[in-house]
C-alpha cells in the first residue's frame, strides 16, 4: 500500500511537472507571437490611414516596389516637398523639418522583416498581382502600422502552394526563397 500511494505520489508530480512545462512553452509561443506582431515604435508618428485618406496609393511612395526587390521608404526630401505647405504647424511635421534642416535621414524601424538568408522580391509579387494587403493587410486603414502576418516559411509556403497548379513546383522549390 505504501508503494503504491509512493507510486501515485511520484507519478502526479512527474505529470504535474510535465503541464507546468507545457504551460510555460504554449505562454513563451504566445508572448514571442505578441512581440513579433506588435507595432514598433517610430521616429515620427506617421498616420498611412491619413495619406491614404488624402488620396495616396502605397506606390506613390513606395514606388521603388515596381521596380525593385524593396519597395523602398520615401527620402525625407520626398516628404518635404508635401510638407512644406501640408500640416505644417503638426509636432510630427516639424520632427519631419527638423530631420530635412539636418539633412539626416529618418531612423525608421522596419515593420516586416525577413531574415537575411532569404530573398523576396516586392516587383515579382506585384508582377504577379499580389496586392499589398495580401502580405502587410489593410496598411491604409492603419495609424500605426504593424505586422499582421508572422511572414515566416510556413505563412509564405501556404501562399505559394495555393497557387494555380502550372506554378506550384516553381513557387515550392526552395531557390524560389533560398537564393
Amino acid at each position: 500500500m505504501t508503494r503504491l500511494r509512493n507510486y501515485l505520489t511520484s507519478t502526479r508530480a512527474i505529470l504535474a511537472g510535465i503541464v507546468i512545462f507545457l504551460l510555460l512553452i504554449v505562454g513563451a509561443i504566445l508572448i514571442s507571437r505578441t512581440i513579433a506582431l506588435a507595432a514598433p515604435g517610430q521616429p515620427i508618428d506617421f498616420s498611412h490611414q491619413k495619406h491614404s485618406q488624402a488620396g495616396l496609393e502605397c506606390l506613390f511612395c513606395h514606388s521603388q516596389a515596381l521596380r525593385s526587390d524593396f519597395a523602398g521608404i520615401p527620402s525625407v526630401a520626398f516628404c518635404v516637398e508635401c510638407h512644406r505647405t501640408i500640416a505644417t504647424d503638426s509636432a510630427e511635421i516639424q520632427k519631419l523639418q527638423g530631420y530635412w534642416e539636418r539633412q539626416e535621414p529618418i531612423p525608421w524601424v522596419a515593420v516586416n522583416d525577413l531574415p537575411d538568408h532569404t530573398y523576396f522580391s516586392h516587383d515579382v509579387h506585384l508582377s504577379a498581382r499580389v496586392s499589398c494587403e495580401t502580405c502587410h493587410g489593410p496598411v491604409a486603414t492603419m495609424d500605426q502600422v504593424k505586422p499582421l502576418n508572422t511572414m515566416d516559411m510556413g505563412w509564405c509556403l501556404t501562399c505559394h502552394l495555393d497557387q494555380p497548379e502550372e506554378k506550384v513546383a516553381r513557387l515550392a522549390d526552395c531557390l524560389a526563397c533560398h537564393q
